[in-house]
């Protein structure tokens, strides 16, 4: 009965991270369209302004007690929300949306950087058009490889300290942080109004939504057990590069990245050196 009762508590937050992970890919093959028009930095700027204005009419995060102690971690998770964002979609721009994911969701230690390293190196093999990876795009994913594992730790922590606040008030911070960039590359195109109706999409299947559910799991599992749960997503964002983008990878870039979602989950299912376990918290982009 109580394995039972365990099991169950674990359906709402597992499948908070399942929905999350299929909005984000749906919405990243949208927001493609958009790159032409404003870029990969107007395309972000818009994206995390729309989420933030939408998540501010839903949740009223005014209502939230911001103090001189609290307003540190919930600055370092939107900067890093919004960080995360504009390396993702920087690294989107060249690269595939499958290689874009591997390298956006990375968490691993030690022996598993061999695997990794590994899995990079059959990523850069050139065997035709499809297998050819600009190293450019490579680097962004990689920075927001870097920014992702840093939104799992503070993330965490913001949720415990604003709980369902918390997204909406990191998309905020996140959006004045990239919104120069947004302007700086695109200027007035960001105004188009005829942008208007595909942007709202894009911000809500690609933040509002994902980020919210994502803050279900982040805060109700384990830290491993969300980053096993969240290193499925390159296979997933292959499946749908592959469907509705056209994208096809090698052999060998395939190879490559079930090397690193191997050493992504070995990295975040095996113990780390001093035996310690990620503490479990129940509270929240």
């Amino acid at each position: 009965m109580r394995g039972w009762l365990a099991s169950s508590r674990l359906v709402v937050p597992v499948g908070a991270v399942a929905l999350s992970m299929i909005s984000i890919q749906m919405g990243a093959t949208v927001a493609k369209r958009l790159f032409p028009l404003v870029g990969a930095e107007g395309a972000t700027a818009l994206r995390l302004t729309l989420a933030a204005l939408t998540m501010a009419v839903v949740f009223r995060p005014w209502r939230a007690r911001v103090t001189r102690a609290t307003v540190w971690p919930l600055v370092a998770y939107g900067a890093v929300l919004g960080a995360m964002n504009l390396t993702f979609y920087m690294a989107l721009r060249t690269i595939p949306l499958g290689v874009a994911v591997m390298a956006s969701r990375r968490a691993m230690d030690f022996v598993w950087i061999a695997l990794a390293v590994l899995g990079l190196g059959l990523l850069l093999q050139r065997g035709g058009a499809a297998a050819r990876l600009d190293l450019t795009g490579l680097a962004f994913a990689l920075l927001a490889a870097v920014f992702w594992g840093l939104y799992i730790i503070v993330g965490k922590r913001a949720g415990d300290l604003f709980g369902g606040l918390t997204v909406s008030l990191g998309a905020a911070v996140a959006a004045l942080l990239v919104l120069p960039f947004g302007l700086a590359h695109a200027g007035a195109a960001l105004l188009d109004p005829k942008l208007l109706p595909l942007a709202l999409i894009i911000a809500l299947m690609t933040s509002a939504i994902p980020y919210s559910l994502e803050m279900v799991g982040l805060t109700r599992l384990p830290q491993r057990t969300f980053g096993v749960l969240m290193s499925l997503e390159p296979a997933l964002g292959a499946l749908f590069g592959l469907l509705f983008l056209s994208e096809r990878l090698g052999m060998w870039q395939m190879i490559g990245i079930g090397a690193i979602i191997t050493a992504s989950i070995g990295a975040v299912a095996t113990p780390n050196l001093a035996g310690r376990t990620p503490a479990t918290t129940a509270a929240p982009l």
